[in-house]
């Protein structure tokens, strides 16, 4: 995402399977006691993006330092043992916000290494290199000199992303949804509820059956905008958005970019000229046109894009920062275009 980055649909199933997951959340693992639990599993030992991981015992204070990793944790109903959260981009996800109120906030964007040590925490997430690492909170090697076992997404740190080629990174291979599924598995093996991290993947899976059964957009071209007017930061071929447009069989007009977040000129998307303009509805207030209403404002008014075919014809689909980042909210993602497109006319 891009740096600092952190629709009217809900789908009933996501409710019900959210609620239920948060509902079973208890300070224990599943099917026994806490001790007897943490006796038998563990250590537990994971491989995460160069690192290995030992976790002694289930973490009972852990901190989460992106809104994608607090999320996951939620769902698999773990509220109780965070110990806080920091860097969001949007409302929590629908669902989840009995559960997200009971997590201390450190900061809305990145604490500090002080803050974050002060909350005591046992075990630190993030959803991004950015954040756990060299420019962010501290570098995971600052964490784990005090004993504190660390944990990154796969999807921005694992096989086919480059960080170090500049802006929010580049892909040499596609991310797939096999790679957010790893994580939700990760974590909860990290926390000793893997039967949790089994059901909410099964659950993701078959909303992305029930999104895509017999969808066919092959004829349409989309364009990701996630935020800044002057700059845009439009999604390249191989992030979030590119599992979004690959699930629903479109084509994304800049998928001849490898990098994640390109800024790219206003006379280059009219050039393109996108079916469809699926829009970042943030609430932050970090750049310009952040929310989808200033989006439209812009593109309806400003004169290098007045005359995009989207624009003429009001082809927008509006999705939270969160569902365009590598995250459960992917899957989202995958719902709310797969229903605006049908909602445009442009597929069955």
């Amino acid at each position: 995402m891009p740096v600092l980055r952190s629709t009217p649909r809900s789908a009933l199933l996501l409710l019900t399977s959210l609620t239920l997951l948060t509902a079973c959340g208890t300070a224990g693992t599943e099917g026994t006691s806490a001790g007897a639990s943490a006796a038998a599993g563990y250590p537990v030992t994971l491989q995460n993006c160069g690192h290995t991981v030992t976790l002694k015992s289930a973490p009972r204070h852990a901190v989460s330092l992106n809104q994608g990793s607090t999320e996951i944790l939620l769902s698999l109903g773990l509220a109780d043992r965070l110990a806080g959260t920091a860097t969001w981009t949007d409302p929590v996800l629908k669902g989840l916000a009995k559960a997200n109120a009971k997590v201390p906030r450190l900061a809305d964007n990145n604490p500090s290494f002080e803050k974050v040590l002060d909350a005591g925490p046992d075990f630190v997430t993030a959803s991004f290199v950015s954040t756990l690492g060299t420019g962010g909170v501290a570098t995971r090697e600052q964490f784990e000199k005090l004993g504190v076992p660390t944990y990154v997404s796969p999807s921005d740190c694992g096989a086919g992303k480059d960080n170090d080629s500049g802006g929010d990174g580049s892909r040499s291979t596609p991310l797939t949804l096999d790679t957010v599924y790893g994580e939700i598995r990760d974590l909860a093996r990290a926390f000793g509820v893997q039967q949790r991290g089994e059901r909410l993947v099964a659950e993701l899976k078959e909303r992305v059956r029930t999104a895509t059964d017999g969808l066919d957009a092959s004829g349409v071209s989309l364009m990701y905008w996630f935020a800044n007017s002057q700059s845009p930061y439009l999604a390249g071929c191989c992030g979030a958005p590119g599992a979004i447009t690959r699930a629903l069989g479109a084509r994304n007009v800049f998928s001849d970019t490898h990098d994640e977040w390109p800024q790219i000129n206003w006379e280059t998307v009219a050039d393109r000229d996108p079916d469809v303009i699926v829009l970042g509805d943030l609430t932050r207030k970090s750049q310009t046109a952040e929310s989808a209403a200033a989006k439209i404002e812009f593109l309806e008014t400003n004169p290098a894009t007045r005359n995009l075919t989207a624009v003429k014809k009001k082809r927008y689909v509006l999705l939270s920062g969160q569902a365009m980042n590598p995250s459960i909210r992917t899957v989202e993602g995958i719902e709310q275009v797969a229903a605006g497109l049908r909602d445009l006319g442009l597929v069955k």
